[in-house]
């Protein structure tokens, strides 16, 4: 069995003295697309801040290529290559879109490179190039989430930790995103995706996981987690 890029394994988090997660355990192999769908509160958020740094476990283990991060500070995580692209974008709207692009690769050295993938990042966002000038905060909210997604990416991440992309974008501009989500892919970045819209999470994804009040509640491939009737009853619509 190849080792996943990322494992978790019998994670448990508090905030407080509300139990948020509860032996939460799950893998992410390399190269995949991984969601994590459930309902408001199940503690889907609570798993990726837990993976990068920014909640600490009462119990469990993180594992990233092999070796354990548990106990790892943010931006060392970020310099290993795991990135999360926060709920809510988190853009400086105030900095251009270009400079919000440079904050993203703030550990790095490379110049030439980062050069280089900030054109990538211009061919894959169009829309932020015709606006690298602009403040982010004039930006539309599907822009900015361009934005945040390409400013994650300028950390040349492995791992790329994805937290609700689609929320509270129109149907159009969300259908956009998870096109780019699947070509950021293909380029060879694995993605971990917490996401409400189950549907579109299903669809493109490799392996799923459900998550109710803090455990896993089902889990396997996407494309067999979307028959499942429980699913389909509670996240897709269908009776």
């Amino acid at each position: 069995m190849t080792t996943p890029l990322l494992e978790i394994k019998n994670l448990s988090v508090f905030y407080e003295s509300v139990q948020a997660l509860k032996g939460v355990s799950l893998a992410v192999p390399q190269g995949e697309i991984v969601c994590l769908i459930g309902g408001n509160g199940a503690g889907k958020s609570t798993v990726l801040r837990t993976v990068s740094g920014l909640k600490r476990p009462t119990d469990g283990e993180i594992l990233f290529k092999g070796k354990s991060i548990t106990a790892a500070a943010p931006h060392n995580l970020v310099e290993k290559g795991l990135v999360q692209c926060p709920e809510g974008r988190g853009i400086f709207p105030k900095l251009t879109v270009e400079e919000n692009l440079d904050l993203g690769a703030y550990a790095r050295k490379d110049s030439a490179a980062i050069k280089k993938d900030l054109e990538e990042i211009y061919a894959l966002f169009v829309r932020l190039k015709e606006r690298r000038k602009q403040s982010a905060g004039t930006l539309s909210g599907g822009e900015q989430q361009m934005l945040a997604i390409g400013r994650a990416l300028m950390a040349r991440p492995q791992l790329l930790l994805l937290d609700e992309p689609s929320l509270g974008l129109a149907p159009q501009m969300i259908e956009t995103i998870f096109e780019t989500i699947v070509d950021i892919n293909r380029r060879g970045t694995t993605i971990l995706l917490v996401e409400q819209n189950a549907q579109m999470a299903l669809e493109i994804s490799n392996d799923a996981y459900v998550m109710e009040t803090g455990t896993i509640l089902l889990q396997g491939k996407a494309s067999e987690v979307v028959q499942n009737p429980k699913v389909q009853q509670a996240y897709l619509g269908e009776s």
